[in-house]
């Protein structure tokens, strides 16, 4: 759950935003994030929506808008993340984690960036920091004193941070991208005399005199139209420094100044790296800056690797490669391994590129993201990494915090060194990692909240994300691209038979083969489950086997090895249900044939169709039934064998 500031006020959910109503009651909401975890008393809640008298009913008024906002956030599911809204009196406290509000994380990631003494590590920090922004402050408020007061507070800080970022690219050199950034800004705020003394000097450095001076001028004239005074000392000064400079010119054009002082600025040592005693700062690396592609020089190649270039082959030799061991045996999925390929040839152009392969429990998603890393390893020379983030297995889902420091300890920062709230670590990562050709593989997701911290900004870098969930909050958010795996076929599911048993044992039996393959409803789980069974009783036909797992009480237990099985990977799936979606799964798992659709399924469950269709869309979501057209459901044998069992009944969390 996410709640927006800076911009149109609003509460993302995993599943869309919530309906907030008026302004009056955004308004509401606004005042209490902006106070986060602190007791906001009834009165100044009136006295900030009301500019004029406030009307006689006015705490009745308040009071409706905060019961009616207290059952929105319940309703999106904010008990899950901590979140309440709770009465103290003739006052209200809105406790949650604060890193859920993005003028909270935007401060955070201002106050990292060191753009003067570590600018290549500011850049991506402010970048990240301006990129949460989605229009102007607090939009869809009352206009009344206190907001507008509030608004404009935290208009100041993104105009403090964009200077920042300015100057950033200007210690880096990168005064083309200096000015752009100053320009936009400027423009929308043309008295800020430092802003504008910036964008002059960042212009005359890129050869563009003519502009620099323009811009003084232009300002020089606003300022005594509409205040009636002169260029302060500061743009005085920018004016004055591109005079002397001019004057000192050696008959060399401004084009021919700039490059030699773009040429000059390629100093031996780097000067992205945090000045000595930088906390933030995962190593000193003085190297030789690449004069090829920019982009690729933003961050050392490796912080452990101190005297190697980015890309050498010792920096390479050390960088992480967490990957797990290549699948045993894996077949077939070529066009769900062409398609994560498409994903990363089609990424466009300044952005990283990001897939979500998803499916079923036990479909082989793990299988076919490491089996594809592992293949296009060489593509991203500056490591592989890799974490189980145990959304579908028993206990707690891994904390982004758990696995950001060991991304980070990975990638040779200092353990104290490392942040300890999740945003911190999270800027932290992408700073290092922005210039790197870099392969993120996060497996077993729960939902997009817990992935987002994790993914790498660089547009060198790819991330695939495996989900038994959809994400759609990544695909809405972050332009993911769903890549689904479904169950394997006839021929797919009785050459992974062959290869875990031997071909002339399955070659034996091919009706039995076949049959295994149905029973197993084509997972790729189930059948290795299966061939354990059979590997185990080398005497045993096929037959024998497909004719065991015919009577559905044995079935699931046959499917089992050991700690791998179809029972215990639903079990996980139905455990992330709420009470009524796993009493609707249940409901469903009584038809005959699984097929059905939402009059049916309704049917099942007692209800109006109206009333389980969302019920209906989150098991689709989960896989746990399959949309196959719209309003044509199926649900798969294996999944109806478990949820009529009576230990489906302890899965729901709770309604």
């Amino acid at each position: 759950m996410d709640f927006s500031l800076l911009g149109p006020i609003s509460v993302a959910t995993g599943s869309g935003e919530l309906a907030l109503g008026p302004a009056k009651r955004r308004s509401v909401l606004a005042l209490l994030l902006l106070q986060p975890n602190t007791t906001v008393p009834l009165e100044q809640l009136i006295d900030s929506l009301w500019e004029d008298e406030p009307p006689e009913h006015a705490r009745t008024v308040v009071q409706g808008h905060v019961s009616r906002l207290r059952a929105a956030l319940a309703g999106g599911g904010a008990e899950a993340y901590g979140i309440e809204l709770a009465t103290h009196g003739s006052a209200y406290l809105l406790r949650l984690p604060e890193e859920l509000i993005d003028a909270h994380r935007f401060g955070e990631l201002v106050a990292l960036a060191r753009p003067e003494s570590a600018p290549g590590d500011a850049v991506p920090l402010l970048r990240e920091a301006l990129g949460l922004w989605r229009g102007p402050a607090l939009t869809g408020t009352v206009t009344s004193p206190p907001f507008a007061a509030a608004a404009h507070a935290l208009e100041e800080q993104r105009l403090t941070a964009t200077e920042a970022l300015a100057r950033a690219h200007s210690a880096l050199g990168q005064h083309e991208q200096a000015a752009a950034v100053l320009y936009t800004a400027a423009v929308n705020n043309p008295l800020r005399e430092g802003m504008v003394a910036d964008l002059m000097q960042a212009l005359f450095r890129t050869g563009r005199q003519s502009d620099a001076m323009e811009w003084f001028h232009r300002t020089r004239r606003l300022l005594d139209e509409e205040l009636g005074v002169g260029p302060g000392a500061r743009l005085k000064r920018a004016y004055e420094e591109i005079l002397r400079a001019e004057g000192a010119g050696d008959g060399k054009s401004g084009e021919e100044r700039a490059a030699a002082r773009t040429a000059g600025a390629a100093a031996p040592v780097d000067p992205r790296v945090p000045a000595q005693g930088d906390p933030r700062a995962p190593a000193q690396v003085p190297r030789v800056r690449a004069q090829a592609d920019p982009r690729t020089a933003a961050a050392p190649a490796d912080p452990r690797v101190p005297a190697q270039a980015a890309g050498s082959p010792a920096a390479r030799s050390s960088a992480p490669r967490l990957l797990p061991r290549p699948p045993a045996r894996f077949l077939g999925r070529e066009q769900q391994l062409a398609a994560l390929s498409a994903v990363v040839r089609s990424a466009v152009p300044g952005e990283s590129p990001l897939a979500v392969v998803t499916g079923p429990a036990g479909v082989g998603k793990t299988a076919c993201a490491v089996q594809w890393a592992h293949g296009h390893a060489e593509a991203f020379p500056d490591g592989q990494l890799f974490a189980d983030l145990r959304g579908f297995n028993e206990g707690a889902p891994a904390e982004p915090a758990e696995i950001l420091r060991d991304f980070l300890l990975a990638l040779g920062t200092p353990p104290d060194r490392i942040p300890t709230s999740a945003q911190s670590a999270s800027a932290l990562f992408r700073s290092l990692v922005a210039g790197r050709r870099l392969l993120v593989v996060l497996d077993n997701a729960q939902s997009s909240a817990q992935v987002r911290p994790l993914l790498p900004g660089g547009e060198h870098c790819a991330t695939v994300v495996t989900s038994r969930s959809r994400l759609d909050g990544l695909v809405a958010t972050d332009v993911a691209r769903p890549v689904p795996l479904q169950a394997l076929g006839a021929a797919e599911g009785t050459a992974l038979l062959g290869a875990m048993l031997g071909a002339e044992r399955v070659a034996d039996d091919p009706d039995a083969a076949r049959e295994l393959v149905e029973l197993c409803d084509g997972l790729p789980l189930a059948l290795r489950a299966a061939a354990a069974q059979l590997t185990a009783r080398p005497r045993w036909r096929l037959a024998r086997l497909a004719a065991a797992l015919r009577d559905e009480r044995r079935r699931l237990a046959l499917l089992s090895a050991e700690d791998t099985g179809v029972a215990a990977a639903l079990r996980m799936s139905v455990a992330r249900l709420s009470a009524d979606d796993a009493r609707l799964l249940r409901a469903l798992a009584a038809n005959a044939d699984g097929h059905l659709n939402a009059s049916v399924a309704a049917s099942l469950a007692g209800s109006a169709p109206e009333d389980i269709q969302d019920g209906l869309d989150r098991l689709a979501e989960m896989h746990l039934v399959d949309e196959e057209a719209t309003d044509v459901y199926t649900i798969s044998t294996l999944t109806q064998l478990f949820a009529r069992d009576e230990g489906s009944g302890s899965g729901g969390r709770g309604g």
